[in-house]
């Protein structure tokens, strides 16, 4: 089954062709199956070109070059492939300093086909699964870390005509120990229908009253979603300790207004629990960080077994809804606040001397999202990642 899942993974034809179709792509064969004229190769200090027997060659094979500097204010080079067709397989980094400025203050981006745009641009931390500037264990489908040390991706990134791996410095200190891994392969031949991998991040600041915060702003073309990385950090002050999570997710697929086709029951039911949200780490769904003190959450949910196509257009939203167990501190919050818009139910909008238990209202907190989707070309209309500076600010030390 797992097979068969990364099959269509990469690719952008119907879930029934999927369900039927031999393995024939390199990224997802069975294990016991050779392919002509594809090799591996792997991209790491000890081999950047990843050249055929161009490993190890400093000091007779010993260990003598593991590990980078990557200066302040300057980018790296993981890999680069030019003119040839392959699949990025695995990436594994891992490096010395992981405060919350350097997960947020380092970024990457990821090129295909020899342009010059990239279709992945996001902070190095959030792209491999820890928001927030927080480096937890967890393991997944597609991202993991298994002590909280590393950065593990085994996403399949296929390309046609080329790659480009970059890592920029953005913090004002230099990266002294960067160890990396790209294992990738090439000389695969492609299906025409195969996707290419995209990722981008952004972050919202206080979100806007009543306008669903935008996990991923509106994409066109012919793709599928793969999931995202997200992280919220609650406004005490304005909202106390009320509840977050009321909010529903809204995919608009294929043309769709002001209605969407995809509509959730509420932010952790999307996540795969319910009435709260702790910590837990499962192979399409988790919660890496539960920070109930500081109201803080970072999770993930990935598509990789329950499709999400699009043939035209996409956009994923979340709303920005919270609810409360007493009335009388939401009243007194929120109108502290100076913005306060309730709900009690689909129909109706009380005023605030009319609160009940567990009403819900809208609300504004600071959500940040990486989403990651599959598009039938190499760049995609989204804005440019942020700078650095907003990344990081308001994040724990």
């Amino acid at each position: 089954m797992k097979t068969r899942q990364l099959i269509c993974l990469l690719s952008l034809t119907s879930s029934l062709a999927c369900a039927v179709r031999p393995a024939t792509l390199g990224a997802a064969s069975p294990l016991y199956e050779l392919q002509k004229g594809v090799r591996a190769r792997w991209a790491s200090p000890e081999n950047p070109s990843g050249g055929k027997g161009a490993g190890a060659r400093v000091d007779g094979t010993r260990k003598a070059h593991p590990s980078v500097v990557i200066p302040a204010g300057q980018s790296i080079t993981l890999a680069e492939v030019k003119g040839e067709s392959g699949t990025i397989r695995r990436m594994w980094m891992t490096i010395e300093d992981r405060s919350p400025e350097t997960l947020r203050g380092l970024r990457i981006d990821i090129y295909w086909d020899g342009h010059d745009k990239p279709a992945v641009r996001a902070p190095l931390g959030d792209f491999f699964g820890q928001p927030l500037g927080r480096m937890t264990a967890f393991d997944s489908d597609l991202l993991s870390s298994p002590e909280g040390r590393s950065f593990n991706s085994n996403i399949p990134m296929p390309f046609q005509k080329g790659m480009k791996v970059v890592v920029t410095n953005e913090t004002a200190k230099p990266i002294n120990n960067c160890y990396y891994t790209v294992e990738y392969t090439l000389g695969d031949e492609h299906a025409a229908n195969i996707g290419y991998f995209h990722a981008y991040w952004h972050r919202e600041n206080p979100t806007t009253i009543r306008k669903d915060f935008e996990i991923l702003p509106k994409v066109k073309g012919q793709g599928r979603y793969l999931g995202a990385v997200v992280s919220v950090i609650a406004d005490q002050k304005a909202y106390g300790t009320t509840w977050w999570g009321e909010g529903e997710v809204k995919m608009y697929i294929d043309g769709d207004g002001q209605y969407p086709t995809l509509a959730g029951t509420g932010t952790e039911d999307y996540v795969g629990t319910g009435w709260g949200e702790g910590r837990y780490a499962n192979r399409y769904q988790g919660c890496t960080v539960a920070d109930d003190k500081n109201l803080q959450y970072g999770f993930y949910r990935f598509h990789t077994h329950d499709w999400v196509q699009f043939n035209q257009d996409l956009r994923v939203t979340m709303q920005q809804i919270g609810a409360g167990a007493d009335p009388a501190q939401i009243r007194t919050t929120a109108q502290a606040a100076g913005r306060a818009v309730y709900k009690s139910g689909p129909r109706s909008e009380p005023g605030l001397d009319e609160l009940r238990d567990h009403d819900y209202f809208e609300r504004q907190d600071d959500w940040a999202a990486v989403a990651f989707f599959y598009l039938d070309q190499p760049t995609d209309d989204l804005p440019p990642l942020a700078p650095a500076a907003e990344r990081v600010a308001g994040l724990l030390h």
